[in-house]
């Protein structure tokens, strides 16, 4: 590691930007006394320039430059509604984009909203209207001799000289790409460039890959044609000369996932393109390069997920087994990564060693909603912003080793937005050495999950024997009836647990002599088991006594035989349509919806469902579309 660097962190919350400083390993991150903190309540981004000497802010009414680390602000630009913010890979320029608006009553009705500023002037060098909102940005090659832009269907091209004046006019075009994408190589230029155009009318989408400028129909290096996706997610490697093609869907007919459909395909700048076999069936949760694009990591398969990572002839080359992991992070030199188990999950942490293949520690870090690896490669922070959680919000740094290193508590009544760290030009630090020294830390003063079970309401008021048991377990566990109280017991249902409570204290108190005791005859235990079997009864004649006459009877109302008490779909009836195909396949489906209205009930007694019962369960609406399509038929 270089000597005397301590990255800092910009902080974005409800009342300002704020900058956080470490002056040493183990000493807890401060506020920057010598950054100026910004007071504004309509921060919307920040971001650092790649090379680490500059801090860019949009607070409401400019656009703010600070150069890093005096933190002297070097420019204010005009642009009070910029949403998003991002700067060129070589930090000359700074990109702002904000959302598009029409007014009807300006003489220009439709104005540039995507502007690109120069950094060590402050001038605006260029301007256009932009209304897509994912794909808003200039796609730059990595010199920054040319940006290619995404206008509608058209992919626009730029070339930047350093010794002319800055480009008004466009280079070449690239178009039928209606909700396409394209994506520029990072690579040495002439850059690699990613085009993809969207299937219609039943033909496959394509992706195609060209080298610059040569960009004509029958001039890709590579093609890769896949049919269900209706987005794919472009993701290179560092070096730029291999591709990752994310492929979804939104809704998976085949009713197989409820998150869509998904597929990953891998090209290669030598012309080499293939399909990425995974092993397993369920959602690609999480995809990420290495940083030294030799090998790339993913989470896929159903809970709990498989982890593999994959060379660059997507051979799987070592298996991280299985996990609660749904996300991946490598570090800075991709000698190190955590998977992460975030939103749905209660924030699990594993931290491996990829030199080894070994891992390192697993924690937990619950309610995190943003991690990032600090530049250096030694360390990383998790936080809790908004707007994904407003409570509790806050941030945490922790060393690899899983030793908490500093915790901060956002005050209440304000929230956290964003937390980044500092970044470094290429060659600043050297990569860490991974250690297996015990690094000690703090103790954490966030408060603990409460690990009691969940009872459902309706079971919370259960008759409960001396030992504190329920007296009945399958009472204990049967779903409140509609309509009435919860916890309330008919008089049938009671008279069973006053037997049942008879009997263990039959066994308590006859357990440890019974075996000698030969005044109880074989008789006696007939009639006692005689009697027992007539408590029903018994137990009804006096309830019906000690009941007041003006007390209506307590029966639950009566149900048709078709209706559920949980809400659930109606119980499947047999018919009989003549032919035997059909009616094997209602028969079919009706045990489907009697399997899910089993799943139903047990979700609401508050019992945890795996993945492949939730995802059944969630078919419910199409099996019943097709039984009734079926019945019509």
């Amino acid at each position: 590691m270089a000597t005397g660097i301590s990255p800092t962190l910009a902080i974005r919350s409800s009342t300002g930007v704020e900058v956080w400083k470490s002056d040493g390993f183990k000493d807890p991150f401060v506020p920057d006394v010598r950054f100026a903190r910004d007071e504004s309540k309509l921060c919307r981004a920040i971001v650092y320039s790649p090379n680490g000497r500059f801090l860019a802010w949009a607070n409401g009414s400019t656009v703010q430059i600070s150069t890093v680390p005096d933190w002297t602000v070097q420019h204010k630009l005009p642009r009070p509604k910029a949403f998003y913010l991002k700067f060129s890979p070589r930090s000359t320029y700074l990109m702002t984009w904000e959302m598009y608006t029409e007014n009807s009553k300006d003489e220009v009705k439709e104005k540039p909203n995507l502007f690109l500023y120069e950094v060590a002037s402050g001038r605006e060098m260029f301007s256009i209207i932009q209304k897509r909102h994912a794909d808003w940005e200039m796609h730059w090659a990595a010199d920054e001799s040319l940006f290619a832009l995404m206008v509608g269907g058209e992919v626009l091209f730029y070339e930047v000289q350093s010794d002319a004046e800055f480009p008004k006019k466009v280079t070449k075009r690239l178009g039928g790409a209606r909700h396409g994408g394209v994506s520029v190589s990072p690579g040495p230029s002439p850059p690699f460039v990613a085009f993809y155009v969207p299937g219609t009318k039943g033909a496959p989408s394509m992706c195609r890959l060209f080298r610059y400028p040569n960009l004509e129909a029958n001039q890709p290096i590579a093609s890769k044609s896949f049919f269900q996706a209706d987005k794919v997610e472009m993701m290179w490697n560092q070096k730029g000369n291999g591709l990752l093609l994310l492929t979804s869907t939104d809704v998976d007919q085949t009713g197989v996932s409820y998150y869509g459909k998904q597929a990953l395909h891998f090209m290669t700048t030598k012309g080499d393109s293939f399909a990425v076999q995974l092993n397993t069936e369920g959602s690609i949760h999480a995809v990420s390069w290495s940083p030294r694009s030799t090998e790339f990591c993913v989470v896929y398969g159903f809970m709990p997920s498989k982890a593999t990572l994959f060379n660059l002839k997507c051979d799987a080359v070592f298996d991280f087994g299985t996990g609660h992991r749904n996300s991946i992070y490598y570090n800075e030199f991709g000698n190190m990564l955590v998977f992460g188990g975030f939103g749905n999950l209660p924030g699990y942490i594993e931290v491996w060693d990829l030199n080894q293949k070994k891992l390192i520690t697993e924690h937990k870090a619950p309610d995190t909603t943003l991690l990032e690896w600090s530049p250096v490669g030694d360390k990383f922070l998790t936080a809790t912003t908004a707007p994904r959680l407003r409570m509790s919000n806050g941030f945490k740094v922790w060393h690899y080793t899983g030793a908490l290193l500093h915790e901060t508590h956002w005050p209440e009544k304000q929230e956290l937005l964003e937390v980044i760290w500092q970044k470094y030009a290429p060659g600043t630090l050297k990569e860490n050495t991974i250690s297996n020294e015990k690094i000690e830390g703090i103790a954490s003063k966030t408060p603990q999950a409460s690990k009691q079970k969940y009872v459902p309401p309706g079971m919370r008021n259960s008759i409960t024997t001396g030992s504190g048991e329920t007296a009945s377990s399958s009472a204990a566990t049967r779903a409140p009836i509609p309509g009435l109280p919860p916890g309330y017991r008919s008089s049938v249902q009671q008279a069973k647990d006053k037997k049942q409570k008879n009997k263990s204290k039959n066994k308590t108190s006859q357990g440890p002599t019974q075996s000698g005791n030969s005044n109880i005859s074989n008789g006696q235990n007939t009639n006692r088991t005689a009697s027992a079997g007539g408590d029903d009864g018994a137990a009804n004649v006096q309830e019906k006594k000690n009941r007041p006459k003006s007390a209506p009877n307590p029966k639950p109302a009566p149900m048709d035989k078709t209706e559920n008490t949980q809400g659930t779909p109606k119980r499947p009836q047999t018919t009989n349509s003549g032919d035997p195909e059909k009616d094997k396949k209602i028969k079919n489906l009706n045990k489907k919806l009697k399997d899910i209205r089993l799943l139903k009930e047990k979700n609401q007694r508050g019992e945890k469902l795996e993945q492949t019962q939730i995802v059944k369960m969630n078919s419910e609406l199409e099996l019943m579309k097709e039984l009734k399509a079926l019945k019509m038929s």
